[in-house]
């Protein structure tokens, strides 16, 4: 399996410093060390329960749906915690979901937790303000990812700033973007990508929509570009094609290449549909984007070779217009694709080299609806459903359920994986799931 750079250069290099033995052993960024959302290094339970393989269950303050990031006997994520009670919905045409809008201030903060016991090691406030607009209903004033590179942790709060601190809490330096305006006022949700020293924030809103790439020792901005976009909550992906690096960005106009150093868009293509919001995934020099919204949108996209615009010819190797999901990003492993249908519980799985459909789709039990991203460890897939059902699937070209889990808890957040640790964010607690000795 090709490995995204992030995990050949920022990985290996972080983990060298740090007398890490493994960097495939931590879950650093969104999607896990390799961006599929797989975990190569991690064996997690398949069974568990309010009381089986339950090492610790911590309340955390506010709300976030960001996914914990590992890095050794640290956990690390972001969270939004209101300091007046949640106004109600904004008025809005009939048939349209209203949006939250804010009461008062909300205070931005960064937790460490110690991963042994879920104990909090520290407590940052990044920023307190009143949010500009308001957040979708099922959505969180802090819903990006951080990402840990070994000495430092980058968090992202979009309209409220980006921030470093050191691995001992220290502020580093803080960026300020601007302001976005979102789509029916629904709420930012993209994490950056950090590739060695640069990080990559993607900016597509109902303004002028950019692409930025910073220095992520100082924050100092390396280069910017303009994007004929409007809001998507997409994740940029950095691969390596070519021996250069480029940055994979899906969304609604255009799925774009650019090249990691210059910020030169190398191709793009046409395809996805409105509101894209699943990330890209990678392997074999194929990516992989996806998007569910108002129509049904796959395509596998050959990165090298491919140069202007794409759409329509022979780099696109296959598409698929049926069951493609609208918030959960699919998993990619040993050459199987895995997705659910919009946001439901109904699961395809397509073999990643032809697009043949293997099985599905098909609904799995106990899950009605889904926001989380789908993630894989061994020989086993995860698929966490909203109401605290979890099922274990065993990889392969056929459908084998494994175990049906369930907790006392809804779930939005994507899991993580390291070690033998499964991490699961709810709206109040993060659960640390292991193997009882």
């Amino acid at each position: 399996m090709r490995r995204t750079l992030f995990l050949i250069c920022v990985l290996c290099g972080a983990a060298a410093a740090s007398g890490a033995p493994d960097p495939d052993a931590w879950w650093p960024q969104w999607r896990g060390p390799l961006g599929n959302g797989i975990a190569p290094a991690a064996d997690p339970p398949t069974r568990w329960s309010e009381t089986d393989n339950l090492r610790w269950k911590v309340a955390i303050p506010g709300r976030g749906h960001g996914t914990p990031v590992v890095w050794e006997d640290r956990i690390y994520l972001t969270t939004a915690v209101p300091l007046a009670e949640t106004a109600p919905p904004e008025s809005r045409r009939p048939g349209r979901m209203p949006a939250i809008a804010p009461a008062g201030p909300v205070r931005f903060e960064v937790l460490a937790l110690d991963r042994a016991t879920g104990e909090i090691v520290w407590r940052r406030t990044a920023r307190e303000e009143v949010p500009h607009e308001g957040t979708h209903p099922d959505g969180t004033w802090a819903s990006a990812s951080a990402v840990i590179d070994g000495s430092r942790v980058f968090a992202h709060f979009g309209s409220r700033g980006l921030y470093a601190f050191s691995t001992d809490g220290e502020k580093l330096w803080e960026v300020d973007l601007g302001d976005m305006r979102t789509r029916h006022g629904f709420g930012e949700g993209a994490s950056p990508a950090l590739f060695g020293e640069t990080l990559v924030v993607n900016w597509d809103h109902e303004g002028d929509s950019f692409i930025v790439a910073l220095d992520a020792a100082t924050g100092r901005e390396r280069w910017r570009r303009e994007r004929d976009e409007v809001t998507s909550w997409s994740t940029p992906l950095v691969v390596t094609v070519d021996d250069r690096q480029q940055v994979v960005v899906a969304a609604t106009g255009r799925t774009r290449g650019y090249d990691l150093e210059t910020g030169e868009t190398v191709w793009e293509a046409a395809g996805m549909t409105t509101n894209t919001v699943p990330s890209p995934v990678h392997e074999d020099g194929v990516v992989y984007v996806t998007s569910g919204f108002r129509g049904n949108a796959l395509q596998a996209i050959r990165l090298p070779g491919a140069r202007g615009d794409v759409t329509g010819s022979e780099a696109i190797v296959w598409s698929y217009d049926r069951d493609t999901p609208y918030v959960p990003s699919p998993v990619l492993h040993d050459g199987i694709l895995y997705m659910l249908k919009r946001n439901s519980g109904i699961l395809t799985a397509l073999d990643a080299a032809t697009g043949e459909v293997l099985y599905g789709p098909e609904r799995l039990p106990g899950i009605d609806g889904a926001y989380a991203s789908l993630v894989a460890a061994g020989d086993r897939v995860y698929v966490t459903g909203r109401e605290g059902t979890t099922v274990v699937l065993a990889a392969g070209r056929e459908l084998e359920i494994l175990a049906e889990n369930r907790l006392d808890e809804s779930f939005d957040a994507s899991p993580a994986l390291a070690g033998t640790d499964l991490l699961l964010r709810g709206r109040r607690h993060l659960y640390c799931l292991a193997e009882s000795p």
